[in-house]
């Protein structure tokens, strides 16, 4: 198999460059930095080119100035704001500038680097969900830095409780759950952090009916802000591969956070980040209603059910001569059937395999 998207770490420094061939050396070396799975190139699928929502670039300066700034934090107790209020103002300048475009991809990272990967996704998400909320260029600056930082108070936080594989015990869950008082008390601390940027921190354990964490805050009593962001980070956690657990699909994680929707997710904030997320990513095999399969090509941001798919395979299974690309929202007969896993696109290739 061939790599199809570059994997970085959290310095920004490649690991591995699309175009390569994978070995049992490279697949075991990075199973042994915990990374689990890669996106890989499909001959029969072709080359789809997916938009990124903010650039490579930005991506590993933000999670290198948040690396930086955690490990300044612990040690110094002293956060580099101005840095950090940057790195979230090129995220947002980034974002207006590409407000059409959905989001694709989940970032595939290392264990190791899964707090800082995803406090940037969790940071990003909340922007856009804001962006469709109608926040103004202020509010997305307060909860820009809120999001980047909610997590900081993991710092207090015992490493090897954070990346157990195992269950918790009820003592390490108690001392986990104790990282959002942290995280509010080092933020409030720090002269030009916003006060309702540092209660993200405090709130985004918070839970819609009023069974979160730390104070059992329910509702609009829990601030807005915090609520955007409980939302990213449940969705963020549901999409990333993790010690314990293998990531959940999209349509696993979009069904989960539709279930969690009222209960312990406001609804508005659910539906404001949804609007942003491409139920069939660019690059997804999917089968038609017809009974072909066809690869994702691009999406209608007003029709997230109805994107642009490349016909490849016809309703009897056979190979396409010439693949032809059909846009599903100017076709109100035909839709998407389902997305295909690795396995039944196997099976759907080799009918023996069935």
């Amino acid at each position: 198999m061939v790599v199809a998207r570059a994997i970085f770490d959290s310095e920004g420094r490649i690991l591995l460059h699309s175009g390569i061939a994978l070995n049992e050396n490279y697949i075991m070396r990075l199973a042994s930095i915990g990374i689990a799975s890669v996106y890989i190139q499909d001959e029969d699928f072709g080359d789809t080119s997916v938009p990124d929502i903010i650039s490579e670039a930005t991506r590993s300066e933000t999670v290198r100035v948040v690396k930086q700034g955690f490990q300044t934090l612990e040690k110094e107790r002293k956060l580099n704001v101005r840095l950090v209020k940057h790195v979230v103002d090129n995220i947002i300048d980034e974002l207006l500038a590409n407000y059409n475009v959905l989001i694709h991809l989940s970032d595939i990272r290392a264990f190791d680097d899964y707090t800082f990967a995803h406090s940037v996704n969790v940071c990003i998400l909340s922007i856009m969900a804001g962006i469709t909320m109608g926040y103004h260029e202020l509010k997305l600056k307060e909860l820009g830095l809120g999001a980047l930082l909610h997590d900081v108070g993991k710092i207090r936080i015992d490493s090897d409780i954070l990346n157990k594989p195992d269950d918790l015990t009820r003592e390490e869950y108690a001392e986990v759950k104790h990282h959002t008082e942290y995280g509010f008390e080092m933020l409030r601390q720090q002269e030009d952090v916003p006060l309702l940027s540092a209660h993200i921190a405090y709130q985004h354990h918070e839970r819609w009916d009023g069974q979160g964490y730390p104070r059992n805050l329910s509702g609009t009593g829990i601030h807005e802000y915090a609520r955007i962001v409980a939302v990213a980070d449940v969705y963020d956690a549901l999409m990333a591969d993790r010690p314990y657990r293998p990531s959940y699909s999209l349509n696993q994680t979009l069904n989960i956070v539709k279930r969690m929707s009222g209960i312990h997710l406001d609804p508005d904030c659910v539906t404001a980040l949804m609007a942003n997320i491409a139920v069939y990513p660019i690059g997804t095999i999917v089968e038609l209603s017809t009974g072909d399969m066809c690869v994702v090509v691009d999406v209608n941001k007003d029709y997230p059910t109805r994107p642009v798919v490349r016909v490849v395979y016809d309703q009897n299974a056979r190979r396409i001569n010439q693949p032809h690309e059909v846009d599903l929202s100017k076709l109100s007969t035909i839709v998407v059937r389902r997305s295909l896993t690795n396995e039944q696109i196997e099976n759907l290739r080799n009918p023996h395999l069935r």
